[in-house]
C-alpha cells in the first residue's frame, strides 16, 4: 500500500491539472485561420490573356472567377497570407501595390504575403504581363487598365476580409498524384523543340494539400496545388473561366459545401493538360483533381505546427548579351508580336536603359517543421520544383511558379542549352530582350537557398 502524502499529492496534481485544463482559453489552439474569397469576373467582354491567335474580346463567361486567401497566425501572433486569382498572372507593379497596401494596414511584412495566379488561358488580360501580345486600341487598353484598377482593389478587399476572420482552428497537409500532366517539350527529328508530348520528359505528379479547420473541427479551405498549365482549352475558346483549375475549385466545393477550394499553380511551366482543347476536357481534367484532393482529406493528414517563418527577397537574373542592331533587324519580322518587341527595346535604347536583367522575386513561408511553400516569380518549369524537393528533403516542399510577377519564363540551364519556346520564342510576348544568360539556374536556386536559410531550412 502507498503511503497517504503520496495519494494526496497525486490527488493535489490531479486537480491542479484540471483546474488549468478548465481555465484555459480556446485560442490556446496552434493556429488562428482567415478564409475570403471575392468575385474578379470581368463585367463585359474584355480581351483574353494567353494565346497570341485570339482576334477579338471574350464572348461570356462559363464560370466566375475568383480571389481567395487564407490567413494564418501562430501562438506568437505572426501572420501569413495567401492569395490565389483565377487570372494569367500578376504582374509586379500591381503585386507591390497590393504588398504597400497591406503593410499600411495591416502590418502585413512583404514576406507574409503569397500571390499566386492560376495562369488561365481564358482569363482576362492583366497588364503589363504579356504587354506585346496584343496592339490594343484606345477604348480597349482602357477597359484593361479598368480591371486592373479593380483587381488591385479587390485583391487588397479580400486579404483584409481574411484577416479580419481570423479565429481557432487547426491545419493538416497531406498528398496526393493526378496523372493528367506530360512534358510538353517534343523533340522533333530536326532536333528542334517544339509544343507537343514527351512521355518522356520530366513531370511532377504530385498533389499537395493544406487543410485548414474550424475549432469544431469543419473544414473551413483546403489549399491544392498542381504542376501543369491551365490550357486545356486552347485558342478558340473565347468564354471567360478558370480552365481545369476553376472546374477543380467548383467540383471540390460541391464535395465539401461551405468550404473554399484554392488552387494554387506549381512548377508547371513546361506541362500541359493532356488530352486537351475540348470544353469536355477541361471539366474532366478539374474533376481529376477534385477527386484527388478529396481522397488525402479523407486520409491520414498530418498535423502542422508552428512557428511561422516568413523571407522575401529580389534576385537579379541577366539576360543573354543584345545589340541595338538586334532588334533593328527584328522591326521587318513578319510576326507583329516581335515587331512590338523590338520597337520597346529600341526605345529603352534611345533612353539608354537597355534591358539586361529584371528582378525576380523568391519567397518561402514555413509552417513549424511540417511545410514550407517555396513561391517563385515567372512560368517557371517543372525541373525547379523537383530539384528544390530534392535539395531540401526530410520535410514537406510545395514549389510554386507564377507568384508575385510573372515576367517571363524561367527555364533551367538544360532547357536553356535546348532552346525551344520556353528558352527563347515566349521571350517575344512578354516583351523581354531574349534568352537569359547561362546562369540562370543558379541565380534562381541561389535565391531559394537564401531564402531557406532564413526560414530555418539550411541544407
Amino acid at each position: 500500500m502507498k503511503p497517504l502524502v503520496y495519494n494526496r499529492k497525486m490527488m493535489m496534481l490531479r486537480c491542479f491539472a484540471l483546474l488549468l485544463a478548465l481555465l484555459l482559453p480556446a485560442s490556446a489552439a496552434d493556429w488562428k485561420i482567415g478564409v475570403a474569397r471575392m468575385k474578379i469576373t470581368p463585367g463585359g467582354p474584355i480581351w483574353m490573356s494567353g494565346y497570341g491567335n485570339r482576334n477579338k474580346p471574350s464572348e461570356g463567361v462559363v464560370h466566375d472567377l475568383w480571389a481567395k486567401a487564407i490567413a494564418m497566425e501562430d501562438k506568437r501572433g505572426q501572420r501569413a497570407v495567401i492569395v490565389t486569382t483565377d487570372i494569367i498572372g500578376l504582374p509586379r507593379a500591381i503585386s507591390e501595390q497590393i504588398g504597400a497596401e497591406c503593410q499600411k494596414r495591416w502590418g502585413l511584412d512583404r514576406s507574409r504575403l503569397m500571390l499566386n495566379s492560376s495562369h488561365t488561358h481564358t482569363g482576362p488580360m492583366v497588364r503589363e504581363n504579356l504587354n506585346t501580345m496584343f496592339d490594343f486600341s484606345p477604348e480597349e487598353s482602357q477597359r484593361v487598365r479598368d480591371y486592373a484598377q479593380m483587381l488591385t482593389k479587390t485583391l487588397i478587399d479580400t486579404i483584409g476580409a481574411a484577416i479580419g476572420d481570423l479565429q481557432p482552428g487547426d491545419i493538416a497537409y497531406g498528398e496526393g498524384k493526378a496523372p493528367f500532366a506530360v512534358n510538353r517539350r517534343q523533340f522533333n527529328a530536326n532536333g528542334k523543340v517544339t509544343i507537343g508530348v514527351n512521355p518522356q520528359g520530366a513531370v511532377d505528379h504530385s498533389v499537395p494539400v493544406l487543410a485548414l479547420k474550424g475549432a469544431d473541427g469543419k473544414l473551413r479551405a483546403a489549399l491544392f496545388g498542381y504542376a501543369c498549365h491551365n490550357t486545356t482549352l486552347t485558342g478558340e475558346f473565347y468564354k471567360l473561366s478558370g480552365d481545369y483549375a476553376g472546374f477543380a475549385q467548383i467540383e471540390f466545393e460541391k464535395m465539401h459545401p461551405g468550404a473554399a477550394g484554392m488552387f494554387m499553380l506549381l512548377a508547371g511551366g513546361d506541362q500541359n493538360p493532356n488530352p486537351r482543347s475540348k470544353d469536355e476536357l477541361a471539366i474532366q481534367h478539374g474533376r481529376t483533381l477534385a477527386t484527388a484532393v478529396d481522397a488525402v482529406l479523407k486520409g491520414q493528414m498530418k498535423p502542422v505546427r508552428g512557428p511561422l517563418r516568413a523571407a522575401f527577397q529580389l534576385t537579379e537574373l541577366q539576360f543573354a548579351p543584345h545589340t541595338r542592331e538586334d532588334f533593328e533587324k527584328e522591326l521587318s519580322s513578319k510576326t507583329p508580336a516581335a515587331v512590338r518587341r523590338a520597337k520597346e527595346m529600341l526605345k529603352a535604347y534611345d533612353e539608354r536603359r537597355p534591358v539586361t536583367k529584371v528582378a525576380y522575386p523568391v519567397q518561402a513561408i514555413r509552417l513549424g517543421k511540417d511545410v514550407t511553400y517555396v513561391a517563385l516569380g515567372g512560368e517557371l518549369v517543372v525541373g525547379y520544383g523537383l530539384r528544390t524537393k530534392k535539395e531540401f528533403p526530410g520535410e514537406n516542399t510545395v514549389v510554386a511558379g507564377y507568384s508575385n510577377d510573372v515576367m517571363c519564363y524561367i527555364p533551367t540551364a538544360q532547357i536553356l542549352k535546348e532552346g525551344g519556346y520556353e528558352a527563347v520564342d515566349s521571350m517575344i510576348y512578354y516583351g523581354q530582350p531574349g534568352p537569359f544568360a547561362p546562369d540562370v539556374e543558379e541565380r534562381v536556386m541561389g535565391g531559394v537557398k537564401n531564402v531557406m536559410k532564413r526560414v530555418g531550412r539550411a541544407k
